[in-house]
């Protein structure tokens, strides 16, 4: 059998045009595949910003909500409900809200204003630069230093400006694990300093985090602020919930879906038909395999190792162009979204198997109807 191989990659190699040819189409429709799915897999990372950073194990909040962009307030008489339920840890009020921030220098910038638990301070930031215990200051807030820092005028620990007519000192510099998607810088304040400086409605609570006492009592939460009216989610089910809101009920998932599919009927083209004509072109050599004793098994064992070759190395150069690509792109272009992930190789990895089958079957199906006598009749 290592005979039969070494000839099947012999005659592959041989013909540089077409392994050339092969090699390209898969390596660009995996390129195409990796980065619709990559863009999507970033995206949704980024509009679930809130659910990461604040990173609660359970969000309780209105039945209406349907991604983590939602602001619908919850009545704040349900704060005190969700801390009386057996199981409950503590629960503390988050306050999420976009507000105009007027600079120093007179320009109006558009920010994520996040107010946490002012006694916990559940959610808080990582301080690089400065103090947490600052907050607690008069008009005091956090600045994230994410990839849209610079939008406020690159703030420093003092620098002033006005937000709803109200004063604002920025008295540390923070960090978090995910920045948002729609380019808004993102300041953290205390709860009730942002639902004093913020117009709100009468309820003020946008959504309540709860700390378990254990993931036993998990159930159990949910299951008693369903029988108040409102659903509790646990971190994966927010994220998931979200993640289906932006795949199936939005335009971002079927265009991504689209695109990803015409990668891959580029790739089935060109693969296809190309290693259909190198079967041709080599249809004599096939034939005198025949005629000396080769048996179909062993032919089809030569076509599907050769499509397993340029499979394989046109996945592999695939990955690491289009890992590349994104690489040097966030490089230049810090909000640039897209994410490799396993899912997202995986994803491409099975489109390129069934390249591989597809372009194999077109190759045995005229390989197998090979006469040795059509080869010599000549």
């Amino acid at each position: 059998m290592k005979g039969i191989y070494y000839i099947a990659l012999k005659l592959l190699i041989n013909d540089k045009g077409k392994f050339f040819t092969l090699i390209v189409g898969i390596t660009f429709a995996v390129f195409l595949m990796m980065l619709m799915t990559s863009t999507f897999t970033g995206v949704i990372r980024k509009t679930a910003s809130d659910i990461i950073n604040l990173n609660s194990k359970i969000w309780v909040m209105d039945a209406s909500v349907n991604s983590a962009q939602d602001s619908i307030p919850v009545p704040n008489y349900l704060l005190d409900a969700v801390k009386s339920i057996n199981g409950v840890s503590y629960a503390v009020p988050v306050f999420i809200g976009n507000s105009l921030v007027k600079l120093p220098s007179g320009r109006y910038q558009h920010a994520k204003v996040i107010g946490i638990d002012d006694t916990s301070l559940f959610g808080r930031p990582f301080i690089i630069k400065g103090s947490l215990s600052a907050i607690y200051n008069d008009d005091a807030f956090i600045v994230i230093k994410d990839t849209d820092y610079h939008k406020l005028d690159d703030p420093f620990i003092g620098s002033v400006f006005e937000i709803n007519d109200h004063r604002g000192v920025i008295v540390a510099i923070g960090k978090t694990t995910s920045s948002t998607l729609f380019g808004m810088p993102t300041l953290y304040t205390t709860y009730h300093r942002a639902i004093q400086y913020l117009p709100m409605t009468r309820f003020t609570n946008t959504y309540i985090l709860v700390e378990p006492k254990s993931d036993l009592d998990i159930p159990n939460i949910k299951s008693q602020v369903a029988n108040l009216g409102y659903i509790a989610l646990t971190y994966n089910e927010f994220i998931k919930k979200n993640q289906n809101y932006y795949a199936f009920k939005t335009g971002m998932g079927t265009n991504i879906l689209i695109m990803t599919l015409i990668s891959f009927i580029v790739g089935l083209s060109i693969v296809g038909q190309t290693f259909y004509t190198f079967v041709v072109e080599n249809v004599e050599k096939f034939g005198a395999l025949k005629a000396i004793g080769t048996q179909k098994k062993q032919l089809i064992n030569i076509l599907l190792f050769q499509s397993f070759v340029v499979g394989f190395l046109g996945y592999g150069f695939g990955v690491l162009l289009s890992s590349s690509v994104i690489a040097l792109a966030k490089l230049r272009m810090p909000n640039y979204v897209p994410i490799v992930t396993i899912i997202a190789m995986g994803f491409s990895f099975v489109m390129v198997l069934i390249i591989i089958a597809f372009s194999s079957y077109i190759g045995i199906r005229r390989v197998i109807k090979i006469e040795p006598f059509e080869i010599f009749r000549g």
